[in-house]
């Protein structure tokens, strides 16, 4: 199992969520209430032409991340 950061998926990517880095505290709720919990599959779909946010399909909707949100989201590449 390769643990890698969102940033490094390219678009298209599928990843699948293990868990939060423990300086996330303030953003780990937060993250849960949008769906985002632990063995949720999602797919890469955007990334802004800055890299700032990224957006992910997942449990069959389109969600928008932060850089700050998706930095501590602990994720594997599938």
């Amino acid at each position: 199992m390769t643990i890698i950061s969102l940033k490094e998926l390219a678009v298209g990517d599928t990843g699948k969520i293990v868990g939060f880095d423990k300086t996330g505290t303030p953003y780990r709720k937060r993250l849960l209430a949008m769906g985002l919990t632990p063995g949720t599959e999602f797919k890469v779909t955007r990334f802004a032409p800055m890299g700032d946010p990224i957006e992910i399909k997942l449990r069959g909707f389109s969600l928008t991340l932060r850089k700050d949100e998706a930095a501590i989201l602990v994720i594997e590449k599938l």
